[in-house]
């Protein structure tokens, strides 16, 4: 009964961040004005920001399995 209470928790605590990481991630199309003026094909539009765009992906990924996991457990502990 408490370890429902304890994931429960968890599952919010990580829908919380992960909503909060994913709005923090950069859009990948440019829509018609990148089209236009031709993208971001510069050294800082290409590469000077990937690395927190890499990290947010990865904290994405990890975090969205372990809100399966803790779902998929919480389920067998209901049942």
């Amino acid at each position: 009964m408490v370890a429902q209470y304890i994931i429960g928790g968890l599952l919010l605590a990580i829908a919380v961040v992960l909503v909060a990481i994913i709005l923090k991630q950069t859009g990948k199309e440019k829509g018609l004005s990148g089209t236009i003026a031709g993208g971001s094909d510069t050294y800082f539009g290409k590469s000077g920001g990937s690395t927190k765009d890499k990290l947010l992906f990865r904290l994405t990924v990890v975090l969205s399995i372990l809100f399966v996991a803790l779902s998929v457990v919480l389920t067998i502990l209901v049942a």
